[in-house]
């Protein structure tokens, strides 16, 4: 007879930025401790955390030793060195999510092959190195593979460049200009994605960055961008948030409004589509999933697995936040409700403005913000303020009864937000476009 699983009492986090902050804080509520693997002393979490393994994300000796403080692990982020974690793995270090599930997710090219292999709808795409002729190996195949480490979902294929530099590069059948390129690693917050207008723009872009290393999509219409939060515990149960509305300031996040105001077939569909995500990989954890919708449906742009931005709204919008959940579910205790507990909720996050401001005038602006109706205040305690940089997020209840209603409390609120703390007018572009 099998023995129960005994919930941990204690978890660690790979990570020390705003979102461990947050996981620590709604494990602090479940009693939970968390301790944490993080480079920096004044990182977020570290007041938060039971104790702190100071090591580079990418220390696979400073996780090992967060591993025998704590039944298992998680991640921050998803730019994690498979390949030196697997050998944790296979000596008992229990990973959540686990690594096989984390492989395809962790390039952009790797959620390509998976969303193509699922058959769930994304923007049409094609490896950047495919403009010299070269064959894309098949996505079955790599989907397939177990090999690790060295797997080929997570690690990218040998750069290509033609062997004669003035072969001229050609866009694959059914594909014309404009596209967009992606980094396929690590972009986030508009880095990493550069678009293409035409043949020049092609070309100027070849001069820049390894082929194997990006991809191309075609351009995608749309109207609202989406955002569904979902998860899946260690019995295989799967639960979702309410799917929300973002909206971009230069690529960057600027607010979230839950509930989304899409039709029921809208948020049924996106809840499909992460239910099967979640459990074709025997996903285990909180995973966030950001929609295109438009003349097309939904398409999905991108999978995040781990909690998301799109998400801090559910802290005080639902039942159990997703940070909570996360805990509970690394921790092994039951899932708690995603309903929402409230109408309707205005998510907005404070970036970094032009010029830094003196201590004085940061703690009258955050005053005047948490003054606001239904206004609770996150701030991160980041050391640096860069222009654009999440800073920290203002969640504002709204009480309107209908979509519209709710509309116009979202409009009233979020100018004042912005009276009080705007948003950054020129968030300057990285140089290079691997950056």
């Amino acid at each position: 007879m099998p023995v129960p699983f005994q919930p941990l009492s204690s978890i660690g986090i790979v990570g020390g930025g705003q979102l461990a902050l947050m996981l620590a804080e709604a494990a602090a509520e479940l009693g939970i401790s968390v301790h944490i693997q993080t480079p920096g002393a004044g990182d977020p979490a570290v007041p938060r955390a039971a104790t702190v393994v100071q090591g580079s994300l990418d220390d696979d000796r400073a996780t090992r030793l967060l591993a025998d403080r704590c039944g298992a692990i998680s991640f921050e982020n998803e730019w994690m060195p498979l390949e030196r974690l697997y050998p944790l793995a296979e000596k008992g270090v229990s990973f959540i999510p686990g690594l096989d599930a984390l492989a395809p997710l962790i390039t952009k090219r790797g959620q390509r092959q998976l969303l193509d292999q699922f058959h769930l709808p994304c923007p049409r795409w094609f490896g950047l190195e495919q403009v010299f002729a070269v064959p894309e190996p098949s996505p079955v195949g790599l989907l397939q593979s177990q090999e690790a480490p060295g797997s080929p979902l997570w690690r990218s294929a040998s750069p290509y460049r033609p062997p004669e530099l003035e072969q001229r590069p050609t866009l694959p059948p059914g594909f014309s200009f404009p596209l967009m390129a992606k980094a396929s690693r690590g972009g986030y917050d508009g880095k990493g994605t550069v678009p293409v207008a035409d043949q020049q723009a092609l070309e100027s872009l070849l001069d820049h960055v390894l082929p194997s290393d990006w991809i191309l999509e075609e351009m995608v219409p749309f109207e609202q961008e989406l955002a569904l939060v979902a998860c899946r515990d260690r019995q295989g149960n799967v639960a979702c948030w309410p799917l929300v509305q973002t909206h971009q300031h230069q690529q960057i996040c600027d607010w979230v409004v839950l509930p989304a105001p899409v039709n029921q077939a809208v948020q049924a569909f996106a809840r499909n589509v992460a239910a099967s995500l979640l459990t074709g990989l025997d996903y285990v954890g909180v995973l966030a999933i950001e929609f295109f919708y438009g003349p097309a449906g939904l398409q999905v742009n991108e999978i995040a697995p781990r909690t998301h931005n799109s998400g801090h709204v559910t802290i005080e919008a639902c039942r159990c936040s997703q940070f909570a959940q996360q805990v509970r579910i690394v921790a092994g205790l039951p899932m708690g409700s995603t309903d929402s507990r409230v109408p309707g909720a205005l998510m907005v996050n404070l970036l970094g403005l032009e010029q830094e401001l003196s201590e004085q005038e940061q703690r009258e602006r955050l005053a005047a913000l948490a003054a606001l109706p239904g206004a609770h205040l996150h701030w991160y305690g980041k050391a640096q303020a860069a222009p654009g940089r999440k800073l920290g997020h203002l969640t504002l209840v709204l009480e309107g009864s209908s979509s519209a209603d709710r509309q116009g409390e979202r409009d009233r609120l979020l100018a004042e937000v912005r009276r009080i703390w705007p948003l950054p007018e020129a968030i300057e572009p990285p140089k290079n476009p691997l950056e």
